[in-house]
C-alpha cells in the first residue's frame, strides 16, 4: 500500500477495568476544556481516586483529548524586572475586573472584582453579579464591594491598573479612612499586575469563552458550578 508502519496504527482499546476511570477523566474534561493532564490528575487525586499518573496519561491519549500545544510569541529582548512578592498575608491584594456581552447584546462586568491576596492567593470574590458599564461611576458603590471581603482581613495595599473605577476619588478616600496604600501600576504594563492577568486569563477561558450567557443569573449559577 505504500504506507509506513508509523502510519498504521491500531485503534485505541480501552479495558473493561479502566472504563470507570475513562469515563471520570471525560467528564472532567469536558466540564474543564482547557484542562491539561496534570490538572485532571490532581483534581481526581484531590477527590480522593488513588490513581497512579502515567495511569491517568495513558488514558487520557486514548480518549483523544490532547490539548494542541500554543507556539510562543516571539518578542524583542527587554529588561525584566521581577514583580514584588508579598511575603505575609494580607500584604497586597490585586485587583481587576473581567468584562463580556450577553446574547442580547448588553454588556457586563464583575461586579465583584477578583481579588487575590498575593501571599495566600485566596481568591475573595468571584461571583459576577450584573454591572452594566458605568453603574459604578453614577454611584460609587466601588468600595462597598471591597469592604465585603474584610472578613478575610484587611489588606495593606491594593494594586490595581489605572481604570477609571481604581482612580476615583471615593476609592481614594476609603483607602485613606481605612489605612490601606492605593497603589496603581505604569499605563500599558499589565505584568506589574500579573497575579490577576493571570486569574483573569482563566476565568475568561473557563467562564466566559466557554459558555454563550443569556442572563447575569445564568452567569452566577456556572460560576458556582466550576468553583464548587
Amino acid at each position: 500500500m505504500g504506507l509506513s508502519r508509523n502510519a498504521l496504527a491500531e485503534p485505541a482499546v480501552i479495558k473493561e477495568k479502566d472504563k470507570a476511570m475513562s469515563l471520570r477523566i471525560e467528564q472532567l474534561a469536558r466540564r474543564h476544556k482547557h484542562w491539561g493532564v496534570l490538572k485532571i490528575y490532581r483534581r481526581l487525586r484531590k477527590q480522593g481516586e488513588l490513581v497512579n499518573h502515567k495511569r491517568v496519561r495513558r488514558l487520557y491519549g486514548k480518549l483523544g483529548l490532547n490539548l494542541r500545544r500554543r507556539t510562543k510569541k516571539r518578542l524583542p529582548d527587554a529588561v525584566c524586572k521581577p514583580l514584588p512578592k508579598a511575603t505575609a498575608c494580607n500584604q497586597c491584594w490585586s485587583l481587576d475586573f473581567t468584562s463580556d456581552t450577553l446574547t442580547g447584546g448588553r454588556k457586563f462586568r464583575t461586579a465583584r472584582p477578583p481579588a487575590r491576596p498575593e501571599y495566600s492567593r485566596r481568591l475573595q470574590w468571584h461571583r459576577p453579579l450584573g454591572l452594566w458599564s458605568g453603574k459604578i461611576l453614577r454611584f460609587g458603590s466601588f468600595p462597598k464591594e471591597i469592604q465585603s471581603g474584610l472578613p478575610f482581613g484587611k489588606p495593606e495595599r491594593l494594586r490595581s491598573d489605572n481604570g477609571p473605577e481604581f482612580i476615583r476619588q471615593v476609592l481614594r478616600d476609603w483607602c485613606k479612612d481605612e489605612a490601606i496604600e492605593l497603589c496603581w501600576i505604569e499605563p500599558g504594563k499589565p505584568t506589574q499586575n500579573a497575579y490577576i492577568e493571570r486569574f483573569k486569563g482563566t476565568f475568561r477561558r473557563e467562564v466566559l469563552d466557554a459558555h454563550i450567557f443569556i442572563s447575569i443569573r445564568q452567569v452566577r449559577q456556572t460560576v458556582d458550578v466550576i468553583w464548587s
